[in-house]
């Protein structure tokens, strides 16, 4: 028996539970806040295109500030809060959620989500990429060439609620595979270098003191 079902078992013996998204927390919409506001530094922000063109599934850095004086008048992510992205042009990118894991807080853009809750923040991040999740929220989706989920739609959406023990090592399970797969995506990487490297040496005969040969 693995040591997630030992735990099922001991902690919840009548089987894990599933609860609506808008019973485990409560959605924000952001507001006002347009890449052209960016900074070099500031106050930290996420503009919900950067969800699914920059972000994962969690960081603790932004890749954009705002002044202080705009970021007070904006809605703010804390930590732990998901950031979701409401629109996307795809099915696939739309509700994209990345867990905020900084100390700060910071802005958030129009067209995305606040999500506060008492869950484990990358428990809930990898759950919002899960398969299981994506066949619910696809029958949600609404707009044709901008694709849209609402926060009243979104909190309809199940997921189960083990206790936090059991989240806690579910995350360090799939932080570890999450690791590996970057490692082997680097290895491969410089495998893909290397045979560029050598597929172009080898077939350069002109460094073999080779030349063009005509008929």
């Amino acid at each position: 028996m693995s040591r997630i079902e030992e735990m099922i078992r001991e902690l919840c013996p009548n089987g894990v539970e599933y609860k609506p998204l808008g019973e485990i927390g409560t959605f924000v919409r952001g507001n006002g806040l347009q890449k052209k506001d960016f900074t070099d530094e500031g106050v930290g922000c996420i503009h919900y295109g950067q969800i699914y063109t920059y972000y994962k599934l969690f960081t603790n850095t932004t890749r954009s500030y705002v002044p202080p004086e705009l970021a007070r008048k904006l809605k703010k992510a804390k930590y732990g809060d998901l950031v979701i992205a409401t629109t996307s042009e795809n099915v696939e990118d739309v509700c994209k959620a990345v867990a905020w894991l900084g100390e700060d807080e910071i802005a958030i853009s129009g067209d995305a989500y606040i999500f506060s809750h008492y869950q484990n923040p990358k428990y809930l991040a990898y759950f919002f990429s899960s398969a299981y999740f994506q066949e619910q929220k696809r029958p949600l989706v609404t707009g044709t060439k901008v694709m849209r989920v609402s926060d009243r739609a979104m909190s309809k959406i199940l997921l189960p609620v083990p206790p936090l023990a059991i989240q806690n090592e579910i995350v360090n399970i799939l932080d570890k595979f999450t690791e590996l797969e970057a490692e082997l995506e680097a290895e491969l990487e410089a495998r893909r270098k290397q045979y560029e490297y050598y597929r172009n040496k080898l077939l350069n005969f002109k460094k073999f003191g080779g030349g063009i040969l005509t008929i």
